[in-house]
């Protein structure tokens, strides 16, 4: 699976719709097979489930209906089981109406909690149980819970119990990543068919607890044409095939020359980390064009990579370097990395991005440079151009406060790929890539460890490096961004996220591409 799907609430519901009226897969199949992927889910995280007293909250509604599946498998398996209906008996209808009734005539008792009255006096049997199965509300909730609702989840929450979400943490919608109100606060969801935004995009994510995504029997075919905005989550599988064997016979020149316009006084280090990054992504060949009286500090950082000397002036570098750098540029030009903010720098930028006709990955102060002209930012036809902002140089090319970016990463990352004909790569707690024909990724890799400098440029060097090779910048874009939060795990393990440092990212890049490609493995195993 090159990468699964995320769906909104109307997508979820055509999803259902479409497999049900198109496929013929009947809604009670459905339901069944969601409860018992629940079931087994447990079974797989709790090994003491037969000694446990599982509580089962329900609500009137479908997600009600999996609960009341997940009550009976529980219970056929010798499980002790409580069920709570938050809500009145006659208000449930349809499937889970059907799913109800089997318990009462398997003799299991379902305990109504219509009012608050009702639920103050069963609270207490809740409290007794070791685990609880939340099934009040799933993807059709579009507005905060108040009322007695509330009142069960605040206890619920309060109680410190382990709770198992269907499909999503009860109070939570499917269609925003920011949470609309109070919520369960889930330490396991399994959540049906396909991941939904609440479950992979903060601040939402945090209420989630561990996500299993639970294959309910809705065709692979049938989620991925479905209408509607395309939002992807990157998976190891799919990230692997970008990467194929390297052919015996083949040499440097088969794997890109990439060039690395970067660093100043005081900033060298960004240059190397950069190079860095590129060459241990594959690059066949690495040149930092670097500032003439930093050159020497960079060329003595590693011996594997090339330098050259830019003339530079009172205002930074000198504008009139860019045909000399246009005349060594070969297949990628990384821009921005410890450049610095002075004028002639950013011209010297500016008109390189404006001439240059070769794919261009910008960082940085690369990006900085345009923040008062963000519409000179463009890709166009036979060129492409990545950019690679964190929030703040994503705030001053829109014009908007750090607050209001990361309020609205994806709106934002996806309208100024698609006005602007480029991909950007927005970096962060789940880095984004949007496209510029307006898909979006989103990197379930990294850790907090890599809040720290530098580990940005390292990220340059290798979407430069695997644009180089692979020559498509949306795959370039999915390798480096995956296989960089698995150098930061890796790193993360054998450094501590304290600890850790972007040049201890760099070093583990050779190990996550070993990882991922299960090379290492094998070698293990041998």
């Amino acid at each position: 699976m090159p990468s699964m799907r995320v769906l909104n609430s109307s997508q979820m519901r055509d999803a259902d719709r479409r497999t049900i009226d198109e496929i013929g897969i009947p809604s009670l199949v459905l339901m069944e097979n969601a409860g018992r992927q629940v079931v087994a889910a447990m079974e797989a995280i709790h090994g003491d489930l037969q000694e446990r007293q599982v509580g089962v909250l329900c609500g009137r509604g479908n997600n009600g209906g999996d609960g009341f599946v997940v009550a009976r498998t529980l219970a056929q398996r010798g499980v002790g089981v409580s069920v709570f209906l938050i809500g009145q008996v006659s208000d449930v209808r349809g499937d889970a109406r059907v799913n109800l009734d089997i318990l009462g005539r398997l003799g299991l008792t379902v305990v109504e909690v219509a009012d608050g009255q009702a639920w103050e006096l069963h609270v207490s049997e809740v409290r007794e149980c070791s685990l609880i199965v939340d099934a009040i509300f799933g993807t059709g909730l579009n507005a905060p819970i108040s009322g007695l609702i509330e009142s069960v989840i605040a206890d619920i929450n309060a109680s410190s119990i382990p709770v198992v979400s269907i499909d999503l943490p009860s109070g939570l919608s499917a269609d925003s990543c920011d949470p609309i109100g109070e919520s369960i606060e889930a330490e396991t969801t399994v959540t049906l068919a396909a991941p939904k935004l609440p479950l992979v995009l903060p601040p939402a994510e945090m209420r989630a607890g561990d996500i299993v995504i639970a294959d309910i029997g809705i065709p692979v075919d049938v989620i991925n044409g479905l209408d509607g905005p395309r939002v992807e989550l990157l998976t190891r599988s799919g990230t692997r095939e970008l990467i194929d064997p390297r052919a015996p016979d083949s040499h440097k020149g088969d794997y890109g020359h990439v060039l690395i316009v970067s660093g100043s006084r005081g900033k060298t280090g960004a240059a190397h980390l950069s190079g860095i990054g590129a060459l241990r992504s594959g690059a066949g060949l690495v040149t930092i064009a670097t500032p003439a009286d930093c050159q020497a500090i960079v060329a003595g950082m590693a011996p594997e990579y090339m330098t050259d000397a830019l003339a530079t002036g009172p205002n930074g570098l000198d504008p009139d370097e860019v045909d000399r750098i246009l005349e060594m540029a070969r297949d990628v030009v990384v821009i921005g990395p410890g450049l610095g903010q002075q004028p002639g720098t950013k011209r010297f930028v500016t008109t390189l991005v404006d001439r240059a006709t070769m794919p261009l990955v910008i960082d940085a102060d690369g990006l900085n440079a345009f923040s008062a002209e963000p519409d000179r930012l463009a890709g166009r036809e036979g060129r492409d151009v990545i950019i690679t902002p964190h929030p703040g140089e994503m705030a001053r090319l829109v014009g908007m406060s750090i607050e209001e970016v990361q309020a609205s990463r994806l709106e934002i990352a996806r309208n100024f790929a698609r006005g602007h004909h480029l991909y950007v790569v927005l970096k962060g707690h789940r880095t984004l890539i949007a496209t510029p024909d307006e898909k979006i990724f989103i990197n379930p890799t990294g850790n907090a460890g890599m809040a720290t400098g530098g580990t940005g440029d390292v990220l340059s060097g290798m979407i430069g490096a695997w644009l180089g090779q692979l020559l498509d910048a949306e795959a370039a874009c999915k390798l480096a961004v995956y296989l960089h939060g698995m150098a930061g795990d890796l790193a993360e393990a054998h450094n501590g996220e304290v600890s850790m440092t972007a040049l201890d990212l760099a070093d583990h890049v050779g190990t996550a591409i070993m990882e991922l490609t299960g090379r290492r493995r094998s070698e293990e195993s041998a």
